[in-house]
């Protein structure tokens, strides 16, 4: 029996023809035959039970934020060469990229300086002002009734389907960032998770997160028990990171003036561009995408984190993200061809990236040389406001001496951010009230206002010390409450 089952297996390599060195091993990818990768693989018929679901979503707009709609547009790609269908992938962008008057290729989003277009065919389900909090939960829970605009199409999953949820934007600590008011806030987003497990209407979920502090989202608050396995771009103190910049390397076409991608976002999606999905899993990637975006442990760079149900990385991302039959010779080994970008850019300074470059390439005395400067300007006064009000307002709670110490608190890993998420929320109103927006960059300062909370402090506290710190607000777009509070 023995000579038997060693002569069918010397069969087998003399007729792939691994014994005649036909196997080929390029960087990190070990190609097979396409008939030993069928034998290993099975047929290209095989399915998962049940249906794949995935809900993607940009959480941002303008221009300086162009590689958030092309991480999503490329997600979309991937997944549809995959084998999902159109009717399963339920994505949220804006919308103002592709034929943004700035875009330099107008109709085309690329997502790497020599990508090919991965906007075509994107569906437009919830774009502009449909991009909303209610919306995105509305899809997720499969609850038509409660959307306000858009397609319609939602999450109408089954007990056997598996759900792939991808969000990529700004963040900070406890929150994550929306091109409309208000943002969406760890506590609601967990709420949404847990009524999702409780309607069993999923198998297993699997969620990818890129945003500043995103480790905050889940840490002390996604349970085990809810089959979710969630990893983030950075933990819950640090920033993440975006790629392809202008005046880094690698970057992008000289005619571009935005970053193309963020660090983690294409980090898990190059390495799911080139792989046979079925042979790899959601902890090989984890590793891979951990290690791409330390970026060599450096200061432009962040860690990885996982979240949940860590034992569902044990599953085929096959069973997630389906796989591109063109990629069936290329089995998954140990490592990751593609290097780590030498730089990258903070993500909260890349709209101040854009508006140097587009004032540094504009031509002496041009019009768009002056709204370059305007934009810079009005961002920078902006930051200053904010970081100065929330520091003063801190010595005013806690005094000159701890004020600073206190606001910047980090509690140990594995809490939440905050005890109380609608005292932070009130925190959040009372600070806009009377100093104006947080807006995408203020959102760093969450961690400062959770921690007033956790110190106890009463809103209206909070609120006079906001109205001495804050006598003036400035008038550029950044610090409007015009749209409304971002709580």
């Amino acid at each position: 029996m023995t000579s038997l089952v060693a002569g069918v297996i010397l069969l087998l390599l003399s007729v792939t023809g691994i014994v005649s060195s036909g196997r080929v091993a390029t960087g990190d990818v070990l190609r097979l035959p396409s008939e030993a990768s069928r034998f290993f693989h099975g047929s290209d018929d095989d399915e998962v039970e049940g249906t794949r679901w995935a809900v993607l979503i940009a959480g941002s707009n303008g221009y300086w934020n162009y590689r958030h709609q092309a991480d999503v547009c490329h997600a979309y790609q991937l997944l549809r060469k995959g084998g999902l269908k159109e009717e399963n992938i339920i994505v949220f962008m804006y919308d103002d990229i592709a034929f943004n008057e700035e875009n330099p290729r107008s109709g085309i989003i690329i997502n790497s300086p020599h990508g090919n277009d991965v906007y075509k065919g994107v569906p437009k389900d919830y774009t502009g002002e449909d991009v909303t909090v209610n919306n995105f939960f509305a899809a997720i829970l499969g609850n038509k009734t409660a959307l306000t605009g858009g397609s319609g199409k939602v999450v109408d999953s089954g007990p056997n389907d598996h759900i792939f949820i991808y969000y990529t934007d700004h963040g900070g600590p406890g929150v994550l960032g929306m091109p409309t008011y208000p943002y969406l806030y760890a506590d609601d987003l967990i709420d949404v998770l847990k009524k999702k497990h409780a309607s069993g209407t999923y198998k297993s979920l699997v969620f990818y997160l890129e945003a500043c502090e995103s480790g905050s989202i889940f840490e002390g608050l996604l349970p085990e028990g809810l089959n979710i396995y969630a990893t983030t771009a950075s933990n819950a103190e640090e920033s993440s990171w975006g790629t392809y910049c202008p005046g880094e390397y690698p970057s992008p076409p000289p005619e571009y003036e935005t970053c193309l991608g963020d660090l983690y976002s294409v980090a898990w999606m190059e390495d799911s561009d080139i792989h046979n999905l079925r042979t790899e899993t959601l902890h090989q990637q984890y590793e891979l995408v951990k290690r791409r975006t330390i970026n060599g442990n450096s200061a432009l760079g962040s860690h990885v984190m996982r979240y949940g149900d860590v034992g569902l990385g044990k599953d085929n991302l096959f069973t997630y993200l389906g796989t591109n039959p063109a990629n069936d010779n290329f089995t998954f080994v140990d490592e990751n061809s593609l290097q780590p970008p030498i730089t990258a850019v903070n993500q909260r300074d890349a709209d101040l990236v854009h508006f140097w470059d587009k004032y540094r390439k504009a031509p002496d005395g041009s019009i768009r040389k002056v709204e370059a400067q305007k934009q810079f300007v009005e961002a920078m006064s902006h930051r200053m406001h904010v970081d100065h009000s929330m520091k003063l307002i801190g010595k005013l709670l806690f005094g000159i001496e701890r004020g600073l110490e206190v606001l910047n608190n980090v509690r140990p890993a594995g809490l939440p951010l905050v005890d109380d998420w609608k005292c932070l929320k009130k925190m959040v109103r009372t600070f806009e009230t009377h100093c104006g927006s947080l807006a995408q960059y203020g959102m760093k300062h969450m961690r400062s206002l959770a921690n007033v909370c956790n110190a106890g402090i009463l809103t209206e506290q909070m609120a006079e010390a906001s109205a001495q710190a804050c006598v003036s607000i400035p008038s550029g777009q950044w610090s409007s409450i015009q749209k409304g509070f971002s709580a």
